[in-house]
């Protein structure tokens, strides 16, 4: 089903705020949270999901206990930008799981990305075993994050 553009309205970003907040709530939960019948709430969830305001629902993880304390930031340039390069390199990209989030940005470097690993240590090992085995890169550069200032998986409403 293709997503609709439709205005939201109070009742929606209440639903989205609470699911935001908690995912697991059960329709019942949710119903009272936002002050709707269980069959209103249950509806307009279903809409949202439909009109793809809500693109899914996750675990999220902690990386720590996972072992994958750190978190580095890596800018990359490319030696080429036609479309194919960006392309797999993307695509090779999206293959590691250590990598959290990559963006294709402007600027002095052609992406920006965050991984997840174990100390430097670990750091070393993702660049010698994955990242510089995908060919094209340029150059890097790496700052590891300090602390961690605001984390959230989503933008708010």
């Amino acid at each position: 089903m293709q997503a609709r553009n439709r205005p939201l309205d109070n009742q929606d970003r209440a639903i989205m705020r609470a699911l935001q907040k908690n995912a697991r709530l059960s329709n019942a939960e949710l119903a009272e949270i936002v002050g709707m019948s269980t069959t209103a709430c249950w509806n307009r969830t279903r809409q949202l999901e439909a009109d793809g305001y809500i693109r899914g629902y996750v675990a999220l993880l902690d990386q720590q206990k996972l072992g994958f304390a750190d978190v580095v930031l890596i800018e990359v340039t490319l030696d080429r930008h036609d479309e194919n390069a960006l392309a797999r390199f993307g695509d090779e990209l999206a293959t590691l799981p250590e990598v959290l989030e990559a963006y294709l940005v402007s600027g002095e470097y052609d992406y920006l990305i965050k991984v997840a690993v174990d100390g430097t240590a670990g750091y070393e090992r993702f660049l010698r075993e994955k990242l510089y085995k995908i060919s094209g890169i340029r150059h890097s550069r790496s700052m590891f994050a300090l602390r961690c200032m605001k984390n959230i998986p989503s933008v708010q409403v």
